[in-house]
């Protein structure tokens, strides 16, 4: 079982391409497999060396439960041997999430990326219990926590995460950033892997170089290049270069907020999703699926400049 201290470096968590049908509300089998192994393919062959799938932009809410297992087998034959690969599961409740983890560990998963029930708020007790149910069930699988406020109605504790790194499961949690990451960060003393966005990486690595060894970053499928250079950069703690780098990446990142802040952002990020990997280029994403088709055209203008920033990265360091 991998643990945490074996993540290293960037964790990329990649979209699910979608045939061209897929907005409709009829359609089926609406993942587009062909472009999902040349993703993953271009990916691994940049450099990153742990996928992710199926968070919010990846749409674990919207793929039928056939559709994600058939995504996620894609990936794992497509990565082969190479890299680890940790699915989402995310349902509205334990036993739908436990029986997609089932499926998909049946499907190759080497480990499960697990964001809590939303449809009402969870306290400390019932988010640590959660994933205490879910290790039980799926004994020696890794769980990745999905610790994103505005889509979860809250945010885990620094209390709730001591907790969470006493289950041996749980390695690691993808972190939304802010205050508080600092503080989560050293609550669980390398017992759990907290990861960063990778623009916010580089500054709490140089910090703490023994506790900050890896990050997310769902931008894998835009400029693989540019996060492996990342990657090399905090690995090998060479600050001058991770904060240049870092630096670039804020600048692509940038134009995704262009309606506010991440607050505004949520509303719209799976749209906003398929609009910036679109425009990125390396993948042939297709339509967001029902019911999440529309956005602001404010916020839409934005996701196309951060795209075509994205791909000007991915020329700079590929």
């Amino acid at each position: 079982m991998i643990t945490a201290t074996d993540l290293r470096g960037v964790v990329g968590i990649v979209p699910t391409p979608a045939t061209p049908d897929a907005g409709r509300w009829d359609a089926e089998h609406t993942v587009n497999l062909p472009e999902t192994e040349r993703m993953v393919r271009a990916v691994i062959g940049d450099g990153i060396t742990t996928l992710m799938t199926t968070g919010t932009f990846g749409e674990c809410a919207t793929l039928t439960a056939g559709e994600l297992q058939e995504f996620v087998a894609c990936v794992v034959a497509s990565a082969g041997d190479a890299v680890p690969v940790f699915a989402g599961i995310t349902t509205l409740n334990t036993r739908d999430t436990i029986h997609r983890g089932r499926a998909l560990v049946g499907a190759g998963a080497t480990g499960l990326f697990v964001g809590r029930p939303m449809w009402l708020a969870m306290d400390d007790t019932a988010i640590v219990r959660y994933y205490r149910d879910i290790a039980e069930a799926l004994p020696g699988v890794p769980l990745v926590v999905y610790d994103n406020p505005p889509a979860f109605k809250g945010k885990i504790s620094a209390e709730a995460y001591e907790r969470l790194a006493a289950i041996p499961e749980v390695i690691a949690a993808k972190h939304t950033g802010g205050p508080a990451l600092e503080r989560d960060l050293v609550a669980v003393a390398g017992r759990l892997c907290v990861l960063p966005n990778a623009p916010d990486w580089y500054p709490v690595a140089r910090d703490h170089p023994d506790l900050a060894s890896a990050c997310w970053s769902g931008a894998v499928a835009c400029a693989p290049a540019a996060m492996a250079a990342l990657e090399t950069a905090v690995l090998g703690r060479d600050w001058g270069r991770a904060e240049e780098v870092s630096r670039r990446v804020a600048w692509a990142e940038e134009p995704m907020f262009a309606g506010g802040g991440l607050a505004e952002f949520v509303d719209y990020s799976i749209q906003l999703g398929h609009v910036r990997f679109q425009h990125a280029g390396l993948v042939d994403i297709g339509p967001s699926r029902p019911p999440y088709l529309e956005a602001p055209p404010r916020y839409v203008e934005g996701s196309v400049e951060c795209g075509r920033r994205w791909a000007a990265l991915q020329r700079e360091f590929g």
